[in-house]
């Protein structure tokens, strides 16, 4: 998936004058050839992510649409001020595009896990969060992010589903169970896990690549009792998402996703899975407990 971003961006560079790309060292490699070519347009602050987003929010003022990279947690975490200040207050747009993911660098420790970037979001109004499955998604979203102003962030990942989806912000329903059959709604790259977890159960699944906003009108098409959420971030992160657009439909919902406890190990991101439950047999342990079969 960043190997796809760093493509993608450099050719929207080429293409719309009104492209930038503002980074904090990470990825600077990549993308020196576009800083070669483009050097008003391709700016590199070094290790000052709270600096990359004031920035960030100065061209956006200026009318330019300025897509801004980094590791999760220094992305949301760190710059979480100048993001709720420079963007938000100023109301200007801006690209967030990161990696790192929950726990895809775990061997760097704590440091480079950010299991609440998106609840961290859910403080502010008027975000968009997209976490592809795929790489084959990535450009569309890139790209679909360049025609207007509003602020997106884009959550990257090496986890990532055997094939790509169609990027629209509606539920995908992939798979059909019975009619009233419990729901489980897989988050970007969740869906295959989930595939394999319920392979030989009675239930439907539904995909999306862009919780935020959440299809309300798609769930509530398809939930008829129950209905279980699978995000790979903090675990609850969508609970109140679910809850309103769900409110006067009687339901039992299960939340599954990264887990509140700080995992003290490093490990490989399968080992981190495992322990939070996120992997295919953790799964289907949750699935039927919580469904009683």
């Amino acid at each position: 998936m960043r190997e796809t971003f760093v493509a993608t961006t450099t050719a929207l560079l080429e293409e719309d004058p009104r492209t930038a790309v503002v980074l904090a060292d990470i990825s600077a490699d990549a993308f020196r050839p576009a800083m070669r070519r483009h050097p008003d347009r391709v700016l590199n602050v070094g290790i000052r992510e709270q600096l990359m987003t004031g920035v960030a929010g100065g061209l956006a003022l200026t009318g330019m649409r300025p897509y801004v990279h980094s590791y999760a947690p220094f992305l949301i975490d760190r710059a979480y001020e100048q993001i709720k200040l420079d963007l938000g207050h100023q109301d200007v747009g801006a690209v967030l595009v990161s990696i790192g993911a929950s726990y895809d660098a775990s061997v760097e420790g704590y440091t480079h896990q950010s299991p609440g970037d998106v609840e961290l979001l859910d403080t502010l109004d008027g975000w968009t969060v997209h976490v592809p499955g795929h790489p084959d998604e990535v450009p569309a979203l890139l790209r679909g992010a360049a025609g207007h102003d509003d602020r997106v962030y884009v959550r990257l990942s090496t986890q990532e589903n055997s094939r790509a989806y169609a990027t629209g912000p509606a539920l995908q329903e992939l798979r059909s169970g019975w009619a009233g059959a419990p729901v489980v709604v897989a988050v970007g790259p969740m869906l295959d896990p989930v595939l394999a977890a319920t392979a030989d159960l009675d239930v439907t699944v539904a995909y999306t690549l862009t919780p935020r906003p959440l299809d309300s009108a798609g769930l509530r098409r398809l939930v008829n009792r129950e209905v279980i959420l699978v995000e790979p971030y903090l675990q609850g992160t969508s609970s109140r998402q679910v809850a309103d657009a769900l409110r006067d439909i009687p339901h039992r919902a299960l939340h599954l996703g990264v887990g509140r406890a700080e995992i003290r190990h490093y490990g490989t991101p399968a080992d981190h899975a495992r322990t939070h439950g996120l992997d295919a047999p953790s799964l289907r342990a949750s699935i039927t407990g919580f469904l009683g079969r």
